[in-house]
């Protein structure tokens, strides 16, 4: 199958399947007329890095996964750290969201929003850094 067809089947884009076969995450044969064909085997690769971007993996975890997901001697304890480390690093994203919700939500609640030029929030990014 060629590479739009793969695309339909996977519902990645024709340009991240060729990025992940650049980077060596996919590789798929060649016909005569230098076509790329993909087997079903391609196309369960790129499924499985579609849902493990889609859950915000990178791509040198995907690499990873990849290669624990092909060793049959693997140990579960592998895939569960990488998993671990990036909810690890999810959960420090959230708590740097919710503080800059509460930042945007209180500075936003002292913003007059009328004609005057006073704006708390152009105040607030004018400062120096540490001093709010």
């Amino acid at each position: 199958m060629n590479i739009s067809q793969a695309a339909r089947r996977t519902g990645l884009p024709a340009k991240t399947i060729r990025y992940y076969e650049e980077i060596g995450l996919v590789a798929p044969r060649r016909d005569a007329n230098a076509y790329r064909a993909f087997s079903e085997s391609d196309l369960h690769k790129l499924a499985f890095l579609g849902r493990a971007r889609a859950l915000g993996f990178s791509i040198g975890d995907c690499r990873s996964l990849m290669a624990l997901y092909d060793d049959k001697n693997r140990a579960s304890a592998d895939v569960r750290r990488i998993a671990q480390q990036h909810l690890a690093s999810i959960e420090e994203k959230i708590v740097q969201l919710q503080s800059m919700h509460e930042t945007l939500t209180r500075l936003v609640g002292a913003c007059a929003g009328d004609t005057r030029p006073d704006c708390p929030i152009l105040d607030d990014l004018a400062a120096p850094p540490g001093s709010g």
